[in-house]
């Protein structure tokens, strides 16, 4: 089953400052970022199902960029180093980077507690209080005026569940908002049914870091709690109607200095460019795998669940076409070239694609992307995945900060990128700086271990296993992640130590 990965919902409002003046009537310098609710009244519905409690909790507060975007660049240089962050300035026409204080930034969500947020009961006791993080990147960042540049380059969403991440960029447009984070880094947050003071304030130190007016970095928002069953809705159509935006296709624009456009090509190609001796190439990279568990399923055979990403680190992002032959479920792959000004200059052919009509996929695969295998203490093959075709989707944000990296990719899920039974030609795309995820939670897509005795095992995340994709350098492919197992017949365990601290 695909690994999917979740952006953050976010509210379409009329934006106001905290004084209440609209933003296109704001000053013709604005500082760097304000910091606004967009009402100053708000309403959460509650619903309860049985044990499980769900509150729509959104307070309605943004940051919005002045005459200048606002940009951060966090980066590790490896699994074992800390992660350090930059600012891109403008200073009398010129760009540069400054490095943001130590402990500002810990992991790929965010500034670390950003905003602190304080609620009341009606007798002014403190419900709670915590803090949140902030990155500026969502999908429901608009302009805030008129002369607000007309699109975004900045990705969609702060951070997925990868550990293996090693950049990101995070930013707000000139003249355009961001969603404030207001959930509690808590599991099943809950507020009982009442109303509520709210008041969320801007940590001191990004206030002076960023130039948010002291004026401007505190807001106070009044909050309701009802219940929400009395409307007549379903938990699940609650939580459906809330959940984050749709994958469009056509959304954002291309950071990549290449252009290719994510539609079907209309022909297999007549004749064949040759693949140019030198020039920008995809370099599939693996990354160990994650999300390592064990489930005995309903067959009562032990199966190793796993996620596997390979990423593309190159120069040129991984384009493949694919071509049915007339009155077939397969078609022959080719993979194309381009300069370093995204021209086309060439082709070459690369494998196949197959329609996979398996219920949970029904869309076309390219069978020579990856293969995972699980090799014994000696690293020789045991066992190999039943998952050998791919749909290439940019699932993942492994490192925005190299070189053409594309921040808002198109292809980022099945619906977006792998075509239905009844086309004639499909386009897969990896692209710069992105990762495609696959979870290995089905039986077929995992390793079977019931019959397996105890001991060390390595699964083998492997890219390009037949050497049919050409890329800069095939010596980063394989990628191999240690697991103990252990147990009784009836009660199998797994163990997997971690990789410089990241867990299993």
């Amino acid at each position: 089953m695909r690994k999917l990965l979740t952006r953050g919902a976010a509210a379409t409002v009329l934006v106001l400052t905290a004084t209440g003046v609209g933003i296109a009537q704001a000053a013709t310098s604005p500082p760097p970022l304000q910091f606004v609710a967009a009402t100053k009244a708000v309403t959460a519905e509650r619903y309860v199902w049985g044990d499980e409690v769900y509150l729509y909790f959104d307070l309605g507060l943004h940051v919005i960029a002045g005459k200048d975007p606002f940009e951060i660049w966090a980066k590790r240089t490896g699994y074992d180093k800390p992660i350090t962050a930059e600012r891109v300035v403008v200073q009398n026409g010129k760009t540069k980077k400054v490095a943001l204080p130590a402990g500002m930034v810990t992991d790929f969500t965010g500034l670390k507690d950003f905003t602190a947020i304080t609620i009341k009961d009606p007798a002014g006791q403190v419900v709670t209080s915590y803090k949140t993080s902030f990155c500026g990147n969502t999908w429901g960042s608009a302009r805030t005026r008129p002369d607000a540049p007309a699109t975004t380059p900045y990705p969609t969403m702060c951070g997925g569940e990868n550990p293996f991440a090693l950049g990101a960029v995070w930013g707000v447009q000139a003249g355009w908002d961001s969603d404030v984070n207001v959930q509690p880094a808590v599991e099943n947050f809950d507020l009982p049914l009442g109303s509520y003071s709210v008041t969320a304030t801007v940590n001191p130190d990004y206030q002076k870091l960023f130039g948010i007016p002291a004026e401007q970095s505190t807001v106070n928002v009044d909050l309701t709690v009802v219940d929400g069953d009395k409307n007549g809705k379903s938990l699940a159509s609650v939580k459906a109607a809330n959940a984050p935006e749709a994958d469009n296709p056509n959304a954002g624009e291309q950071v990549s200095a290449f252009r290719p456009e994510l539609r079907a090509p209309a022909k297999r190609p007549a004749t064949l460019k040759a693949k140019p001796a030198a020039g920008p190439r995809p370099d599939l990279k693996s990354l160990p795998a994650w999300g390592i568990s064990i489930s005995q399923e309903e067959d009562q055979k032990w199966y190793v669940n796993f996620g596997a990403t390979v990423w593309n680190g190159g120069t040129s992002p991984l384009l493949v076409d694919g071509f049915r032959r007339t009155g077939t479920e397969l078609m022959d792959a080719y993979q194309y070239f381009f300069d370093a000004k995204g021209n086309q200059v060439g082709s070459v052919q690369a494998g196949t694609m197959e329609w996979d009509n398996r219920e949970g996929h029904k869309h076309w695969h390219f069978t020579d992307f990856a293969q995972y295998n699980l090799l014994g203490a000696d690293q020789k093959q045991v066992e190999r995945s039943g998952k050998e075709a791919f749909c290439l989707a940019n699932t993942d944000a492994v490192d925005y900060t190299i070189p053409n990296a594309k921040w808002r990719p198109d292809n980022t899920d099945l619906s977006t990128s792998c075509g239905a039974n009844t086309v004639i030609a499909v386009r897969e795309v990896l692209d710069i700086g992105n990762g495609d995820t696959y979870s290995q939670s089905r039986p077929g897509q995992s390793f079977e271990i019931t019959d397996l005795p105890n001991g060390t095992y390595y699964i083998q995340v492997l890219a390009n296993p037949a050497n049919k994709l050409a890329e800069l350098s095939t010596t980063n492919n394989s990628a191999l992640r240690q697991i103990i197992l252990g147990g009784t017949p009836d009660n199998r365990t797994v163990t997997v130590p971690p990789v410089n601290g990241i867990p299993g």
